[in-house]
């Protein structure tokens, strides 16, 4: 039986992956996802790899025991087939019958995917995620191969979505006029935010704590939540 995964990104949250692995192939994610799947998946090359592929085995197991479960939390789905992230969902409803207080949250760097999902989802139970670094496409080629954040940005906004969460994280060089009125427009439940955790490997453009603590502030303001992570200054909030 698959032990059960805390996630690395979200604190008090467990991973569940009956699909793992991923293609955009962001430089941040080689020391830390793309490393650890290298260390547990000897059984598994595809996993090895972190090549996107389905274990149909996971869908029988059992779930996590956490209250917000992070789904695919080890690549993304956007990379899946429909039809299994429709038994993925279909798991999901099942599950909720016995305990329907749990939260589910579903992320990925192309927002847009989850449109063709939208009439599946349980609403009540059902976290959409997205993740936009900063606002500035130029340069962020040599970053990722995902979309670029503007086009990321008005995919997630386009979503009639009630439960949308941002993460912002690793945190790169931003706009904060423009940057800020993004978050302010896609209107999230909370946003998670922290800088890089992996500096040793990987070396960012990131902006000056001054310019992180603004944008907080200004967050806070708009009464947005700001969940912290890899923070190395302030323990104020």
């Amino acid at each position: 039986m698959e032990k059960e995964n805390k996630s690395r990104m979200y604190s008090g949250v467990k991973t569940w992956n009956p699909f793992k692995g991923c293609k955009f192939d962001c430089i941040y994610c080689k020391p830390s996802f793309q490393q650890q799947s290298k260390r547990i998946g000897e059984k598994c090359p595809l996993c090895y790899n972190y090549d996107p592929h389905e274990h149909q085995d996971r869908l029988k197991r059992s779930m996590p025991s956490a209250k917000i479960i992070f789904v695919c939390g080890n690549g993304d789905i956007s990379f899946a087939k429909p039809e299994f992230v429709r038994q993925i969902i279909e798991h999901i409803k099942g599950h909720l019958k016995r305990c329907p207080y749990k939260q589910f949250y579903f992320q990925s760097k192309n927002p847009a995917c989850f449109e063709q999902y939208l009439a599946d989802f349980p609403k009540d139970n059902t976290i959409l995620l997205a993740t936009l670094e900063t606002n500035r496409d130029e340069g962020y080629d040599q970053i990722s191969k995902a979309l670029v954040p503007s086009q990321r940005y008005h995919d997630f906004k386009a979503l009639n979505w009630h439960r949308k969460v941002l993460t912002i994280e690793p945190i790169m060089k931003f706009d904060h006029d423009i940057f800020l009125k993004w978050i302010l427009e896609l209107q999230p439940k909370y946003v998670w935010l922290g800088y890089n955790s992996r500096t040793k490997q990987v070396q960012l453009p990131e902006p000056d704590l001054t310019e992180v603590d603004k944008l907080i502030e200004a967050l806070k303001k708009e009464n947005i939540e700001v969940k912290i992570k890899h923070m190395i200054w302030k323990n104020d909030y």
